[in-house]
């Protein structure tokens, strides 16, 4: 199975498909996935804080999960990541492709090369996300009648608590567009290991400091994302070739141990 999409809070399944649970055991914990098969279609769901949403941020066992990914053969991935917005022209209920992302996670694994037996690697990032998976995502938007913004910076915080005005504040002054709490490692870790990956984030609320109150939206959000996970339900079933170098990112220094 070669798709997969990786959704978060408030995306808990893809409609459409019939799913069957599957544990998936890897060298750093077990992963749950959902293979599923729609029209012929075969697709991976990884739901990151689990379909009950009991996993924090920053207990998310990112490399299982990309691990497990790998394992079923998956080499396409596509994500979801609920946000606040910084940037004023991405308002709540806005969508935006991530092009680019600030770091800000702490005591998190980062990295499958952890030397050792492991192995040592260094990956480049100079072009984060998958463009032709972003390229196909533009393509196919307004089909969906979902209109997003082509870039935008991604900074990723701890959690689980909300930034502070201030933070939010130097995050501008950086050139962060959103925030969120789960985005790295998981792209890092996905890029490691060769995989075509892709998100989309989904404004929910103005980040800290922009307003006077933390609101959340109240509109017909759950509409905005059932189209969202349609469309990128259509990008994996419609992009045939992949005209990118995301799988020439990783300089091996020493290879893992086999």
């Amino acid at each position: 199975m070669e798709s997969a999409i990786i959704t978060g809070t408030g995306i808990y399944e893809i409609p459409g498909f019939e799913f069957v649970q599957k544990q998936v055991d890897t060298p750093y914990g077990p992963a749950q996935v959902y293979i599923g098969r729609k029209d012929g279609f075969d697709l991976i769901f990884l739901a990151r804080h689990g379909l009950d949403h009991t996993t924090p941020p920053h207990k998310i066992n990112y490399r299982a999960n990309i691990k497990a990914l790998q394992m079923l053969g998956v080499k396409r991935v596509l994500a979801t990541y609920a946000v606040g917005s910084i940037n004023r022209e991405i308002p709540p209920m806005g969508l935006a492709l991530l092009s680019d992302f600030l770091d800000f996670t702490n005591n998190r694994p980062l990295s499958f090369f952890d030397g050792g037996k492991t192995g040592l690697a260094h990956t480049s990032m100079n072009v984060p996300y998958c463009p032709a998976l972003g390229r196909k995502i533009l393509e196919l938007a307004p089909s969906f009648d979902l209109q997003i913004r082509s870039k935008s910076v991604y900074v990723a915080t701890n959690g689980p608590r909300f930034e502070t005005p201030a933070e939010i504040r130097m995050y501008d002054k950086l050139g962060g567009d959103v925030v969120g709490m789960t985005g790295v490692p998981e792209v890092v870790l996905a890029r490691e290991l060769n995989i075509h990956y892709a998100a989309v984030a989904f404004s929910i609320n103005w980040a800290a400091g922009l307003e006077e109150n933390l609101e959340f939206v109240s509109g017909d959000i759950a509409k905005l994302r059932q189209k969202l996970v349609s469309l990128l339900v259509q990008t994996l079933q419609d992009l045939e070739t992949l005209d990118c170098r995301c799988e020439n990112a990783v300089m091996v220094m020493h290879p893992p141990e086999k």
